[in-house]
């Protein structure tokens, strides 16, 4: 079993856990822990795309932009042979 120390936490949101957990007949720890396993089983695990799909898919409704592609330049250098 993991440890999770939760820093910084405001006194309102901490009351109001401890009114949840005394209403539900649990400690606050036990709360919390119900409440991030319900959160954790109701969104996703794994976003369903990459990063280069969701920028896509953002910027593809304001239409694409065609960039000329330069010409390939000859190398002055010698092609190595790997023998």
């Amino acid at each position: 079993m993991a440890t999770l120390s939760i820093r910084n936490l405001d006194e309102t949101v901490k009351r109001r856990l401890q009114v949840r957990a005394e209403l539900n007949g649990r400690s606050m720890e036990a709360e919390a822990r119900e409440m991030l396993s319900d959160l954790v089983a109701s969104s996703p695990a794994a976003p369903r795309q990459g990063l280069g799909t969701a920028i896509h898919d953002l910027f593809a409704p304001l239409g694409g932009v065609d960039l000329p592609i330069s010409p390939r330049r000859k190398s002055r250098r010698q092609i190595p042979t790997f023998e």
